[in-house]
């Protein structure tokens, strides 16, 4: 016999036979005949919403036309598993009933019962609504108590209200105005854009910020707390009162301003008003008259057909002519609009957002239990007192007939100025005397040494140092964020040079040790070069595009010419090095832009060999051929190490070929005084014992760098007692090692100069072993700068103008390169020098309450993705340890192809190297012109659907702008958190570099998705595609 029963159910969602707790939604009473309307069109609960929470253990019951007017029917919920029923029977079924005002009429049917309710029970109504419910015994929850903390955003009623309402101003303003909001260009004419002028940037003024925007006007914007910074990142002008006063009150919300104040505010209001459109005023002070903003001078200011929108018209408004409920046209023209009931008259939109509210509030209480423990947990918080759940202690009422206290507020992060750096502090808090008199110290202090180098060094070497220095200033600050990767490798492979110091000693020395250590020196020197030109030359090819036509090995001719005059006129050698150093210096210039990068690169390599060429000529014919031995061998290796390495493994392979340098430098520095031993303090001596320390200090502290990036050593500070100290007594210790060099003749100056090496060594492993691994990229800089002073102490040493120039120039440009990295980090360079030098203040204590995160699948996120109009990605190191930068790649070109703009934002010290993320989405095929900046990203960052971050932390980390005091307080982020959804895509919950929390895991437009990040994005790559294909 066949069953009865079917073989699949309908997808009908049926209530719980014995349901955890029931549900009751009544009317808000709202009737299109005013005579008989009691409340709004809004409905507390709608049938999406109401499914979920039936899934969840709930039984709903909802008043018959409960939702008509929000645009709900019966049969909606009805087809959610809602039960539709009169009045009466909905409130006798439930145990815990919604309704958005009130119904004080039927409290004596709601004996024992919770109502859920918009009370406002610290207004004067309120406190009515409260004491009549005690009467009856029922528990009064009042949704607008709910305490201003990050776990509780998400139950926040007046701001999903005011959202609506922000929203809805400008569309009754665009109704008013008779013109366009957007410039508009005709054959009728040219005809300009709406000015609107937003007076308070709360919830509902940066609403209505953003679709004033969204609708082509042009907004200015004020409030009583500087939010100017977040007010320009929307798109808007921010209008400053020429007035001195803090605007923050209790709660976050803004306070009343002083008289003083006040006069100046309506002054600058006035003229504001007279060139703008339209006005929309938000400010209201919640149990207090709303403040004056606009006098009724300043509406007659204003030009006929602007429009005013007052969102505080309930308060008494914020324009002196405001009427309640009222729509009006003054006599100059001006309509003015001061409804109350805006969230209404969007109801859809303005019910889903309140019954997700309300989802939310259950939720939050019954936690794990669902929906049995919702009145337990409720009513089990307010007998814990202080240990209990501070949101529900916070809404409840009443209870049983007794008044329930509000706890104090917990007291919100409030909104903070835009963090300013110590430096930027001090230089702010100096009085112009200060400043002058410090500038010219500094100016007087530099001249003197440049005079003192005068001494002792030729005028053509000063000059030639002097001006090679500023060319590499102004040279590397043209150069792109996302050059910076090549740049570093570009110079690290032009300081090979030192090549050259190795083979003028060589010819110059009669010392069979000098001999030795000038063939060390050429050696490494060649591994050096060959390869830092094959990685660089790798890593720019990796920028080309498909199809695209590379010329620039024709910039290699000049090389040709080098060569033949090299072999047929000795008498221009000199000429040849001067001009292959200013080759050296274009090849910076040309490294400014990605359609010259590679030309620039061809130039770098054409000046080392035109350099090398010089110096190799006039070797006699041993010393050549042992030279040409070398260099064949360094370069060989130098061109496997260059072919093999990944551009995951760029900065500990720079970091190693510094080190080579460092070794370089040494080793001629010591070799040079073994070969004329002669003491005394003559630039010879000086150039010797300095080249020395910084070839050791770089050879260590490179190597150190190389494992601290490869993973070979803890990329944890090395914190030693005392390290201050010993820093400083390491210093003392060189210092006394000079007097000592200068002052011994043979064989003991050259015991002190393998001294000076040891000590160096072991300042060098110090000094960059007690920097974190997050500072590395920074630390790799100033190395990269150790290295151009190195050469230039060589030059001064060989009196070799073309060393002289090129060093100063790598010294000078790696200086400027570790600024640009210290204020994106802002980190103090001092701090980076010297290993750790100074401590982190301790930070502000942050939420400290409960936190919780939403955790996403990626099918959810493959639609979100099919679904977005714009969508960013910011990748970080966490997506280069796992490969994912090709799945990135592919993801990107498939929602491009779909008309879906994907772009990539990337913070310049992202990775461990500066510029690196270009360099591996160069790799996997992302065109560089999809890839932007930090400060090209931010100030749109509300325009984005999706920004999905891969691997990324400390780079868009909200403590930075949050957390005073904290590891990373100050440092520009990619504000991630302003767009419209935040997806992390990450391994596990974990800090970054700084190990630290981020607070954007736990905002309520964040989710995580959690897992290997190569697996993650090689099913998210495959699923969008997949789900675009069948559109």
């Amino acid at each position: 016999m066949a069953s009865a029963t079917p073989l699949l159910k309908a997808d009908k969602v049926e209530a719980p036979s014995t349901p955890g707790c029931k549900l009751g939604v009544l009317s808000e009473g709202y009737s299109p005949d005013a005579k008989i309307s009691k409340g709004d069109q809004r409905v507390s609960m709608v049938p999406d919403v109401a499914e979920s929470l039936i899934k969840d253990g709930y039984a709903v019951y909802v008043e018959r036309g409960a939702g008509i007017f929000a645009g709900y029917s019966d049969e909606a919920f009805t087809a959610k598993g809602c039960s539709v029923l009169s009045r009466g029977e909905v409130i006798d079924k439930s145990e815990v009933l919604f309704s958005l005002e009130p119904p004080v009429a039927d409290f004596q049917m709601m004996n024992c019962k919770v109502l859920i309710s918009w009370v406002g029970r610290l207004q004067d109504k309120g406190k009515d609504v409260i004491m009549k419910a005690n009467q009856y015994r029922i528990t009064v929850v009042d949704v607008t108590a709910v305490p201003r903390i990050t776990i509780a955003q998400k139950l926040d009623v007046l701001s999903s209200q005011a959202k609506v309402a922000g929203h809805r101003a400008v569309l009754e303003a665009a109704h008013s105005y008779q013109r366009f909001h957007t410039a508009e260009m005709t054959a009728a004419g040219k005809y300009p854009p709406a000015q609107t002028f937003v007076l308070g940037c709360g919830v509902a003024g940066l609403a209505a910020i953003g679709t004033s925007k969204a609708m082509g006007s042009v907004v200015r914007a004020w409030d009583v707390r500087d939010v100017s910074d977040q007010v320009h990142s929307m798109g808007a002008k921010w209008v400053a009162v020429d007035f001195k006063e803090s605007g923050e009150g209790q709660g976050g919300y803004a306070k009343e301003s002083s008289d003083a104040f006040k006069k100046v505010q309506q002054e600058t209001f006035k003229k504001v008003l007279s060139e703008v459109d339209i006005a929309i005023s938000t400010a209201a002070i919640p149990g207090r008259p709303s403040p004056l903003l606009i006098t009724k001078d300043a509406v007659a200011a204003m030009k006929a057909g602007s429009v005013v929108v007052d969102l505080a018209a309930i308060g008494g408004g914020n324009c002196e002519l405001t009427r309640l409920n009222e729509t009006y046209v003054t006599e100059n023209g001006v309509t003015i609009i001061g409804f109350a009931n805006l969230p209404a008259r969007m109801a859809e939109q303005a019910s889903a957002m309140y019954a997700q509210n309300m989802a939310n509030l259950l939720r939050h209480i019954h936690a794990k239990g669902k929906a049995g423990a919702f009145i337990s947990n409720l009513y089990g918080a307010l007998d814990q007192g202080e240990d209990g759940d501070i949101v529900s202690r916070s809404i409840v009422c009443c209870k049983s007939g007794n008044p329930v206290a509000m706890p104090p507020p917990p007291q919100p992060t409030p909104i903070k100025p835009k963090p300013v750096s110590a430096q930027e502090q001090a230089k702010k808090s100096a009085s112009p005397f200060q400043s002058a008199l410090i500038s010219a110290t500094v100016l007087t202090f530099t001249v003197c040494c440049m005079v003192g180098l005068g001494e002792g060094v030729s005028t053509a070497l000063l000059s030639t140092f002097l001006l090679a220095g500023a060319a590499g200033y102004q040279a590397v600050w043209g150069v792109a964020h996302a050059l910076h990767t090549p740049l570093m490798s570009v110079t690290n492979a032009i300081s090979g040079m030192t090549a050259i110091g190795g083979l003028l000693l060589l010819d110059r020395s009669d010392s069979y040790f000098a001999q030795l250590l000038a063939l060390v020196a050429i050696l490494v020197s060649a591994v050096n070069i060959i390869g830092g030109f094959v990685v660089s030359q790798r890593m720019l090819n990796l920028f080309k595009k498909e199809g695209e036509k590379d010329y620039s090995p024709f910039m290699l001719l000049p090389g040709l010419v080098f060569l033949i005059v090299c072999l047929t006129k000795p008498e221009l050698l000199k000429a040849v090095s001067i001009v292959s150093a200013l080759l050296c210096i274009a090849a910076i210039g040309g490294l400014a832009t990605m359609s010259t990068a590679n030309s620039g690169c061809k130039f770098g390599m054409v000046g080392v060999f035109g350099a090398m060429a010089a110096a190799m000529v006039s070797l006699n014919e041993g010393s050549f051929v042992i030279s040409t031995i070398l260099l064949i061998v360094g370069g060989g290796a130098g061109l496997v190490l260059g072919m093999k390495v990944s551009p995951i493994a760029l900065p500990q392979t720079v970091a190693a070929f510094h080190s080579l340098v460092g070794l370089a430098a040494m080793c001629t520095s010591i070799g040079s005084f073994v070969n004329t031993p002669e003491a005394g303090a003559s630039m010879e001596n000086v150039a010797a014992v300095l080249g020395d320390f910084i070839g050791g200090v770089t050879l260590t502290g490179s190597l150190i760098a190389f494992g601290k990036l490869n993973g070979n050593l803890a990329s944890k500070p090395l914190d030693l007692p005392g390290k201050n100290f010993l820093n400083l007594g390491g210093l003392f210790l060189f210092i006394y090692f000079i007097y000592a060099f200068l002052n011994s003749p043979g064989a003991g100056g050259v015991l002190i100069l393998w001294l000076v090496a040891i000590l160096a060594c072991v300042m060098g492993v110090h000094l960059v072993g007690s920097v974190g691994g997050g500072d590395m990229p920074v630390c790799i800089t100033v190395l990269n700068s150790y290295s151009g002073w190195a050469l230039v102490a060589e030059g001064f040493l060989l009196k070799s103008p073309v060393l002289t120039i090129v060093g100063s120039l790598i010294g000078f440009s790696g200086a400027i390169l570790t600024k640009i990295m210290c204020d994106a980090m802002n980190r103090d360079i001092m701090n980076v020098l010297f290993g750790g030098l100074n401590s982190s203040p301790a930070a502000a204590a942050g939420d400290t309450g409960p936190k919780e995160h939403v955790e996403t699948s990626v099918a959810a996120v493959a639609e979100m993705l099919c679904a977005a109009k714009e969508v960013l990605v910011v990748p970080g190191y966490g997506m280069a340890m796992a490969r994912a930068q090709t799945a990135m790649g592919e993801l990107a070109s498939t929602l491009r192809a779909n008309n879906i703009k994907l772009k990539f934002g990337v913070h310049p010290v992202a990775g461990r190297m500066p510029g690196q993320m270009n360099v591996l989405l160069a790799e996997a095929g992302v065109p560089h012109e999809w890839v932007l900046e930090m400060d090209e990203v931010n100030p749109d960052m509300e325009s984005n659907d999706v920004v999905l971050v891969v691997g990324a932390n400390d780079v868009v980390n909200s403590a930075a702008q949050e957390i005073e005091g904290c590891a990373i307080w100050g440092m520009p982020v990619i504000e991630v958190w302003r767009s419209k959804k935040v997806i992390f895509c990450k391994r596990s919950m974990g800090g970054g570099y700084a190990d630290l929390d981020n607070p954007v895991f736990y905002k309520e437009n964040t989710e995580m998705l959690l897992g290997d990040a190569k697996k993650t994005s090689d099913s998210l790559a495959s699923m969008v595609k997949e789900r675009l294909e069948k559109v």
